[in-house]
C-alpha cells in the first residue's frame, strides 16, 4: 500500500501554464506565469511535469475543429510524465516520488468507452499537462515504463495507446507474427504503430511523402516504405507488396483523403482502424466501398488504462523507445512546438520540457 505524504521537495504557491482562450487559431494560446496551484483533495495526487507532448488533436482545439467536449479556459495537452510530490490523506495506489503518466480519459479504466468517459479527456474537458505542475485522481494516472525517461514516456499518453488499441484492441483481431501492418506518415501514433507491430513479429508497409523521411521510417522498423507523392494508388500497391493478399491491419490516421486507399490495401477479413484525419476534411470512400473491401472497419478514441498498462508492460519487456523529435522546446515556447509539427516537420513526437 502507497504511504501518503509529502516529498521534501519545496512546493510553490503559483505556476507557469498555458491555457487556450477562445478558438481563434494558435494566437488563443494564452502563456500564465502565476497561475495557482492546485492542492490534491483526499484521492488526489500532485504531479511536477518534466515532459509533455503534443498530438494533432492538440492543434486542432485552439483551432475550434475538436468534435468532442472542450471547455473554455482550458489548460491544454493530454499527454505528461512526472513525478508525484504530494498525496492526498485516502491515496493507496502511489506514494511521493513516484514516476507517472497521465491517462488520456481519466474515467476510462477498462472495457469499452462510454459517453461519460468523454467528459474526462484532458486538454480538452478537463484541465491537461501544459503546466508544471497538477492535481489528478490517483486512477487517472499509470505507472511510468521503468526503461523509459520522461520525455520518451510523455509520448505514451494518446498516441502510444492509440497505437496499442489500434493493434490489439479488438478481441479476435490482434497482431501476430507474420502479420502485414501498414501505417501512415510519421506521426505520434503511426511511428509507434511501427515500433508496436515490429515487435510482435510483424511486418509493416509505412508510406510518406517526404523522401528524406525514407530511412528513418526503415531505421525505425519498416520493411517497405512507400512514397504517396510518386504513387497515387499506394493501396494497391500495398497489396502488390504483400503478394497480393492485402494487409491484416491498417492503422489509418489521415481520414476521408486516406481512406479509399486503405480500403484498397486491406485483405478480406482484415482491420482498419479509424483513428485521425489529419489529412484534413475532405470527401472520400463511401458505404460501397466499405462493404466491397470485406473487412472490418472499426474506429476509436484513444484506450483504456488496462491498455496503457498492458502497453507499459511490453515496452518494458522489448526496450522499446518510443521516437522522439530531435527538436526540443520548454514550456516558454509552446507556441512554436505548436506551429511546428502543425508545419508537418516533425518526426515522431514533438515533447515540450518543463523545468
Amino acid at each position: 500500500m502507497a504511504l501518503n505524504g509529502n516529498t521534501s521537495t519545496a512546493i510553490p504557491k503559483t505556476m507557469r501554464a498555458w491555457s487556450v482562450e477562445s478558438t481563434n487559431g494558435f494566437d488563443s494560446l494564452t502563456f500564465h506565469t502565476e497561475a495557482p496551484l492546485p492542492k490534491p483533495s483526499d484521492y488526489e495526487v500532485l504531479v511536477k511535469f518534466h515532459a509533455v507532448s503534443l498530438n494533432y488533436r492538440d492543434l486542432l482545439i485552439p483551432k475550434g475543429q475538436y468534435p468532442f467536449p472542450c471547455s473554455p479556459s482550458i489548460t491544454p495537452l493530454s499527454d505528461g510524465s512526472g513525478t508525484i510530490l504530494q498525496c492526498g490523506p485516502k491515496v493507496t495506489r502511489f506514494a511521493p516520488g513516484d514516476k507517472v503518466c497521465t491517462l488520456f480519459h481519466q474515467s476510462h479504466l477498462g472495457g469499452p468507452l462510454s459517453p461519460p468517459h468523454l467528459a474526462s479527456g484532458l486538454g480538452s474537458a478537463v484541465h491537461g499537462t501544459l503546466r508544471q505542475y497538477g492535481t489528478f485522481n490517483e486512477h487517472g494516472l499509470v505507472s511510468m515504463p521503468g526503461n523509459l525517461g520522461f520525455r520518451e514516456a510523455a509520448c505514451l499518453s494518446c498516441a502510444g495507446v492509440t497505437a496499442w488499441n489500434a493493434l490489439y484492441g479488438l478481441e479476435g483481431k490482434q497482431v501476430k507474427p507474420g502479420n502485414w501492418v501498414l501505417t501512415m506518415g510519421t506521426g505520434g501514433v503511426s511511428c509507434l504503430a511501427v515500433q508496436f507491430a515490429k515487435a510482435a513479429g510483424a511486418k509493416v508497409i509505412s508510406t510518406t511523402s517526404n523522401p528524406c523521411k525514407v530511412h528513418l521510417l526503415r531505421e525505425l522498423g519498416a520493411d517497405h516504405v512507400i512514397n504517396y507523392r510518386e504513387i497515387e494508388n499506394w493501396g494497391e500497391e500495398a497489396k502488390r507488396i504483400t503478394g497480393g493478399g492485402g494487409v491484416d491491419f491498417v492503422v489509418e490516421v489521415g481520414g476521408p483523403s486516406t481512406f479509399a486507399q486503405s480500403l484498397k490495401s486491406v485483405k478480406i477479413g482484415g482491420c482498419v482502424t479509424a483513428i485521425g484525419f489529419v489529412g484534413g476534411p475532405v470527401a472520400g470512400a463511401g458505404f460501397l466501398d466499405i462493404l466491397g473491401a470485406l473487412c472490418t472497419v472499426r474506429s476509436i478514441l484513444v484506450g483504456s488504462r488496462d491498455m496503457f498498462e498492458e502497453m507499459s508492460r511490453a515496452i518494458e519487456g522489448a526496450n522499446i523507445k518510443p521516437h522522439v523529435d530531435e527538436n526540443y522546446f520548454t514550456l516558454e515556447q509552446a507556441k512554436e512546438a505548436y506551429e511546428y509539427m502543425w508545419a508537418q516537420k516533425h518526426f515522431g513526437k514533438v515533447v515540450i520540457s518543463i523545468d
